[in-house]
């Protein structure tokens, strides 16, 4: 599919490149605080698997410019934010980068070290494994990247706060929102515009951090495996009856986003110049170091005829 091609089929990518994000996931969390207002009274700011770093320019231009520019903000209030991921990331004004582990409890040191000490006010992670398309795979390893965010979150993020997560639909998403429940007060699955409609993807907007009392950060597992219920009847099994069946739980669902704006499933005619043509924009950060840069060095070795591979770098 041509650069053309692609800039009409999918509305959000075209507009991404023309607006300045890295990608178009920055339209998701713009949608996201359309609906539930997650920036009010934030300062301290964490964005897991932020690479390639659409994420942290939304935070970078909600939270920390307007700060920065406005003659009353002293140097010691302007907003925090700290961006994680294995991969290395482009430089984004006012964002801390930390190229670590999220599943390593000592990126959460290295996090409250920023923070002086304090705790974060809003975590988000975007993060998702590459897909296979076996929706069952896809969101058991999904689960498990939301349930390392989950644990970065119980070392860094204050009472009262809020965490933003990817997931994916699927048979065990009740489960899901029943673990986070044990945390948050609300906890709610959105779906925002610009997610497509054939994507099993949303959102789970977690507010009003509140943790079991006496919870200990390294039993977070043990905790999990026996999850409370979320009317507060004590706790249960995970295989208990309020799963499924008449007692089941049924999740709060919510479409954000402008219901009557660009549909991210449709094809849209290119805006065209004065001359007839269509100027196509090349994307605004190309991965630094990414993780397939093996396989296209390959892939050209083969098409060009090369045989000795071993020249090749095998760095990412």
């Amino acid at each position: 599919m041509g650069k053309a091609s692609r800039d009409k089929r999918d509305i959000y990518y075209r507009k991404a490149k023309e607006e300045g994000w890295r990608a178009r996931s920055a339209f998701k969390l713009l949608q996201i605080d359309e609906e539930f207002n997650i920036f009010e009274g934030v300062k301290r700011v964490v964005d897991l698997c932020a690479a390639p770093g659409s994420w942290s320019q939304v935070l970078s231009r909600t939270l920390y410019l307007p700060a920065k520019l406005s003659p009353d903000t002293k140097d010691d209030d302007l907003p925090l934010i700290v961006a994680i991921d294995l991969q290395p990331m482009a430089p984004i004004e006012g964002v801390i980068q930390v190229q670590g582990d999220i599943t390593n409890a000592k990126t959460a040191e290295v996090v409250i070290r920023h923070f002086d000490g304090c705790k974060a006010d809003l975590v988000v992670c975007d993060g998702a494994p590459d897909v296979t398309g076996l929706h069952d795979m896809d969101e058991f390893v999904q689960s498990q990247l939301i349930l390392a965010g989950l644990t970065i979150v119980t070392h860094i993020l204050k009472g009262g706060g809020k965490f933003i997560a990817k997931i994916f639909r699927g048979k065990d998403t009740s489960l899901l929102y029943c673990q986070l429940k044990l945390f948050f007060t609300e906890v709610t699955f959105a779906k925002p515009k610009s997610s497509r409609n054939s994507s099993i993807e949303a959102f789970a907007v977690c507010e009003n951090y509140s943790p079991p009392e006496g919870f200990n950060e390294r039993n977070l597992y043990r905790l999990l495996e026996q999850v409370g219920s979320p009317s507060g009847t004590g706790d249960l099994d995970c295989s208990s009856g309020w799963l499924e069946g008449p007692n089941k739980v049924y999740i709060p669902f919510l479409a954000c986003g402008d219901l009557s704006g660009y549909d991210s499933d449709r094809s849209y005619p290119l805006p065209r110049a004065a001359d007839g043509t269509y100027q196509c924009l090349d994307p605004v950060q190309p991965p630094i170091a990414p993780p397939y840069k093996r396989a296209l060095e390959m892939k050209k070795a083969s098409s060009q005829g090369i045989h000795n591979l071993d020249k090749l770098s095998l760095n990412p």
